[in-house]
Order: C-alpha cells, then sequence, then structure tokens
C-alpha cells in the first residue's frame, strides 16, 4: 500500500468518498474525526487495516498532532453550511487549515490538501466564503506547497442541495426561488471531487496551485429546481422569493442553527442569512482558471445522476415507473 493519508473530515459528505476514492487507489488512510463511533463503517471500504479512524478536533491542537503522526500527506475536508455551537465558520474554515497546516510542517508532511469552495473571497458578502477565502489564506502562509481545490454545489446521494429541496417537494405546495432563481450554479458530482483530491495528491506539479472544480454545464437556481421537479415528479409551484424577504426568511434559519448548539436533535434549518448572502453571487468556475482538465479529468454531467438517487421522493419511489405501468 502507498503513504500514509491523514484526512480531517471524513465523515462528511465529500470526505466518505474520499476515503472510497484513495482506498481504492491502494492507500493507507486515517480519517480523523470528531466522533469516531459515527465513521466506523467507513472500515469497509477497504482491505483489513487500510483505514484507521481515530479522534481528532482541528479545535484541539493535541488530538490534531496525535492524528498527523506518521503521515505523508495531509487532506483537509472540514467545512459546515450554518454555524451551530462551537462549529462555527471561524473555527473550522479559518483557523482549522492554519492549525494543520501547521501541525503538518512539524510532522514532515510532505503534500497538504485544502477543499476549500468555489466563491471563496475574502470581500464576499458570505461569511462562509469569506472564513474559505481566510482559511486558504493562512494555509498558504504556512505552506506555500498547499493545493486548494474549489468544487461548487457539489450534488450526489446524501448532498445537502438537491435532497433538501427535493425532502421540501414531498410536502409543501411552493418551493422559492431565492431573488428570482438568477443565480448561476456549477454542480459538480461528490466522485468527480473525490477523483481530483486523489489526482492531487498523485501530481507533485499540483503543488502551491488552486483549481476550481465544476460540472459540464452552468444552470440557474430555477433551472436545477425545474430539473429536479422533473426527476421526482412532483410540480409544487416555483415562488419568486425577493431578496429582502429570502433575508427575513433566513432570519429564522439562524434561530433554528442557533438553538441546535444546545439541541441538536432539532432539523438542521432551511436557510439561513449567510446562504441567502452567498446566493446573491454566481457559483461558476472563473474563465481561465484550472480546473477538471488540468487534473486531467472530465466531469460527469448532472442529468443522468440526479435520478439515481433522487426516487425515494417520487410518488412509489424506486418502483414509480412500474406501478404507472400496473395502473395503466
Amino acid at each position: 500500500m502507498q503513504g500514509l493519508v491523514t484526512l480531517f473530515g471524513g465523515s462528511g459528505f465529500i470526505g466518505s468518498h474520499v476515503v472510497r476514492t484513495l482506498a481504492k487507489q491502494g492507500r493507507r488512510i486515517r480519517v480523523a474525526v470528531r466522533r469516531p463511533w459515527q465513521a466506523y463503517k467507513l472500515r469497509m471500504l477497504g482491505d483489513v487495516g487500510q483505514i484507521e479512524i481515530v479522534q481528532a478536533n482541528v479545535r484541539a491542537p493535541d488530538s490534531v498532532e496525535r492524528a498527523l503522526e506518521g503521515a505523508e500527506s495531509v487532506v483537509y475536508a472540514v467545512g459546515v453550511l450554518f454555524e451551530s455551537g462551537p462549529q462555527t465558520f471561524g473555527s473550522l474554515q479559518a483557523e482549522g487549515p492554519r492549525i494543520v497546516t501547521e501541525a503538518a510542517g512539524r510532522h514532515g508532511v510532505q503534500r497538504v490538501i485544502l477543499v476549500s469552495a468555489l466563491g471563496a473571497d475574502p470581500h464576499s458578502a458570505s461569511k462562509y466564503a469569506r472564513t474559505k477565502a481566510e482559511g486558504e489564506a493562512a494555509a498558504r502562509a504556512v505552506a506555500p506547497g498547499v493545493t486548494i481545490l474549489r468544487p461548487s454545489i457539489v450534488f450526489g446521494p446524501e448532498d445537502k442541495f438537491f435532497n433538501r429541496f427535493a425532502a421540501m417537494a414531498q410536502l409543501s405546495p411552493a418551493l422559492p426561488l431565492i431573488g428570482g432563481g438568477h443565480t448561476r450554479l456549477q454542480p459538480v458530482f461528490v466522485g468527480d471531487v473525490a477523483r481530483a483530491v486523489s489526482a492531487a495528491l498523485a501530481d507533485p506539479a499540483t503543488a502551491g496551485q488552486t483549481y476550481e472544480l465544476g460540472g459540464p454545464g452552468v444552470h440557474t437556481f430555477k433551472e436545477l429546481m425545474q430539473f429536479m421537479l422533473r426527476v421526482i415528479g412532483r410540480n409544487p409551484a416555483l415562488v419568486d422569493v425577493p431578496w429582502p424577504l429570502a433575508s427575513l426568511i433566513g432570519v429564522g434559519g439562524d434561530l433554528t442553527a442557533f438553538l441546535r448548539g444546545p439541541l441538536p436533535m432539532l432539523p438542521p434549518p432551511p436557510l439561513t442569512t449567510d446562504q441567502v448572502a452567498a446566493l446573491r453571487a454566481d457559483n461558476v468556475v472563473s474563465a481561465g482558471a484550472l480546473g477538471m482538465a488540468a487534473l486531467g479529468l472530465v466531469p460527469a454531467a448532472l442529468e443522468p445522476i440526479l435520478p439515481t438517487y433522487l426516487y425515494p421522493y417520487r410518488k412509489g419511489g424506486q418502483f414509480a415507473d412500474q406501478a404507472a405501468e400496473v395502473g395503466a
């Protein structure tokens, strides 16, 4: 097997796919997570002894040091979509990359891959995007050779985008089009993001570079909602929600996020004011930026993949087509 890779955030949506991809390529992986009991299923993605699960919290530097012992490479894929309790944008997305990169230097780790986000900008109206940019800058200040990957909206099984709106479409007679649904997005398949991490690790020439990861198609928010509804066979109304009203709705989401600190059993907020701020800007790959092609990858299209995991939201679920034929 190849040298040990320590992965922070391996139990998350993107991180679990990174584990799967690296395991298939014969790498040894140490998955560093806050709650190891929630990540033991990841061991089944590799051979016996190939994947190790350890407890680590980027807010506890000593645990980070232990997680990096003997590692040759590190992947940082920690992030949150909203703040709750001690899990803040600042601690995880701005400070976390610096803490891990500094520790990696002390342990002689050869490669550092930072999974950031498309739209990371120190001047963004979104705190999420600002802290992603701060984390990039902090990591680069410590280790100029850090490779930064900036994915757009990531889709795939268990994503927090299409699954969330599809679930809403099951129960609600209407779905909101924030700001009229004109924001342009370039969704990228989670498996392609994982392959990008693997490609960056394998190629020393990627050191010090930043790659923007997007799928082959650019769509407006409205177009994505329309396609998602066709996939699940539902027809709630798509209602334009002006930015001021969306921000007011987001205040309710902020309250839910705040209450999840002491009450983690509460459901995630459907929308926060910070997410509204992020949607004011297009989320597409910049002209001239290094992207998938520079990593030797061809991204998968959204259209054939979405139906493979959104079928639970259809009337009749995965057997909807057969049920329709029987009814006919």
